[in-house]
């Protein structure tokens, strides 16, 4: 009787580890079916979608060898001298708090 209790337990862990194995191959299949897809999908702009497209068709070109100007990027409004002061003030007041904390600390 004792081994065939010894047989019972082989197939007892023999049944554990094919079901876990059975469940990995669940997982796969729901993850490649796109079950296991839980953040929405970002959607892009018309503009952006063409901004894209025509930087590969830029790409493309110059893999060709053929020369493409590409339309300039939207321009940026420009900042005050006195905006960009305020930033190097208030950046500089940073560091300088952090450089105050690190020789107490």
């Amino acid at each position: 009787m004792p081994n065939l209790s010894s047989v019972l337990n082989q197939l007892e862990q023999e049944r554990r580890r094919l079901s876990s194995q059975l469940d990995a191959v669940g997982k796969a299949i729901s993850t490649l079916n796109g079950a296991g897809t839980s953040r929405p999908r970002r959607t892009l702009s018309a503009a952006a979608r063409a901004r894209i497209a025509a930087a590969q068709r830029a790409r493309w070109a110059k893999a060709k060898g053929k020369v493409v100007s590409i339309a300039s990027a939207r321009e940026r409004p420009k900042m005050s001298a006195a905006a960009i002061a305020r930033i190097r003030a208030a950046q500089k007041a940073r560091w300088a708090k952090w450089r105050k904390s690190k020789k107490k600390g």
